[in-house]
């Protein structure tokens, strides 16, 4: 009896090690899984953002076809828009085809758009093809590849969103060299087929290694206080979602307006050469990238509206310096830095606060709508410029409304926040410090 006892406990315990075993596996191949979503999400985001070396094309086209050059360059702001446009549908088409079938698709449609461009022969067809189809297939992979990265890092979605956005940043500087390249040995018809069949590979090829996450109906929990997953209905009924959408339309704005005009403001405001001037948009591709890798895994240990808030201020201060200081080498090139670093960390941050403020379930959804403000900021700058008559009245505009977007940061909370009372902020930060299997016991 002894024996038997003795070989029951043995049983016992060889099943616990096993037990103990298979789900160190299974964590060990979560882990792993994850960050293979990571990869492939990083290959597709660098194909998408290939579509900001347009500006290399333009001079091309106009010498091959004689367009006039605005022509060309208004192709871009089709794109954009386009691209904007599109993310409004994409968190629907993700519910009905799957989150790789929807990437898959988007790739191939992406690919084809810029193959088809070496075939164009008038301006429509360009606007078509190279805007319409190439920005909506952009946004379409864009926004749903980024929401679901977040999803399957609830606690860090700040540095996540930080290399999902910073790889789409990455793709952009890259492709100014291959596409540049590309336009010089072959010719700019050409370098539109190498470009879409490089585009559709990396992107169909992330996609084998993206895994759509799966949320669970428990709400997740921000400074202590449970959140709900809103539906869109549910989040436009708040004022947080318009409050967002004018921060979000602001940092958009200054951001593109400054960056697509860098060059100019070097040659007219800091009075360099061109070449001088020309090297500004390096300094504005590496720092708007390092803005979303650096603000974005910031903004997880600091608070997010804390950081976009900073953001504002610098990008304040920096057009206020060029509206009214005499600029030098030195000073300008401080200047367009720190506004492409906090354009480029803002828009990093913005995933992360729409997830924390409305719920990862609906997240490409919700976020789609937030996304209207970068679109409509792409449009607006140039607009805004003409309609104030230049470079100064349009800087100060930025900077009184980067002022209201900074106290509107700095005001905000989630929908459903409440200040905790003593005791119950000792609570919310020993729920805060538990681990997830802590508190499910």
């Amino acid at each position: 009896m002894i024996q038997t006892k003795s070989n029951k406990d043995s049983d016992i315990e060889n099943h616990h090690v096993s037990t103990g075993r298979k789900e160190e596996i299974e964590m060990k191949s979560s882990t792993d899984r994850r960050w293979l979503i990571v990869l492939g999400t990083i290959f597709v985001q660098m194909g998408l953002g290939t579509i900001y070396t347009w500006s290399l094309f333009n001079q091309p086209l106009v010498e091959l076809f004689g367009w006039k050059l605005s022509s060309v360059a208004f192709t871009f702001s089709i794109t954009s828009l386009a691209l904007a446009i599109s993310t409004l549908f994409a968190g629907k088409l993700q519910d009905k085809w799957g989150l790789r079938r929807l990437i898959r698709c988007a790739g191939f449609v992406l690919g084809a758009g810029l193959i088809l461009s070496s075939q164009v022969s008038s301006l429509w067809m360009l606007y078509i093809l190279a805007g319409i189809v190439v920005g909506a297939a952009d946004g379409t992979a864009y926004i749903t590849s980024l929401s679901n990265l977040i999803k399957w890092f609830p606690n860090r979605k700040g540095l996540i969103s930080g290399i999902s956005v910073g790889a789409y940043g990455t793709g952009s500087l890259l492709f100014k060299f291959i596409n540049g390249s590309l336009i010089q040995s072959v010719g700019v018809s050409q370098a539109f087929f190498f470009w879409g069949f490089i585009v559709m590979v990396m992107v169909v090829g992330g996609s084998f290694l993206v895994r759509e996450a799966k949320i669970s109906n428990q709400s997740q929990t921000l400074d202590g206080i449970q959140q709900k997953d809103f539906t869109i209905k549910e989040m436009l009924k708040t004022k947080q979602a318009y409050l967002l959408f004018v921060i979000f339309f602001t940092a958009c704005m200054r951001g593109l307006y400054l960056i697509g005009i860098v060059k100019d403001i070097g040659v007219s405001l800091a009075h360099l050469d061109i070449a001088a001037a020309s090297n500004a948009v390096a300094i504005v591709a590496i720092s708007n990238t390092s803005g979303r890798l650096i603000l974005g895994a910031l903004s997880d240990k600091v608070g997010r509206l804390k950081v976009v808030a900073g953001a504002l201020l610098v990008t304040a201060v920096a057009v206020t310096v060029l509206s009214f200081v005499h600029l030098n080498f030195g000073l300008f090139y401080t200047c367009v830095a720190g506004i492409a670093f906090c354009f480029g960390g803002n828009i990093t941050i913005f995933p992360a606060i729409v997830a924390d403020f409305f719920g990862l379930k609906n997240q490409s959804k919700n976020y789609g709508i937030i996304y209207q403000g970068f679109g409509l900021g792409a449009i607006s700058g140039s607009f805004i410029a003409s309609a104030l008559g230049g470079f100064i009245p349009t800087f100060k505009l930025i900077a009184v409304l980067s002022i209201v977007s900074l106290l509107i940061a700095l005001t905000t909370k989630a929908p459903g926040y409440r200040q905790p009372k003593s005791k119950e902020r000792k609570n919310h930060e020993k729920i805060r410090s538990m681990t997830p299997d802590t508190r499910a016991s």
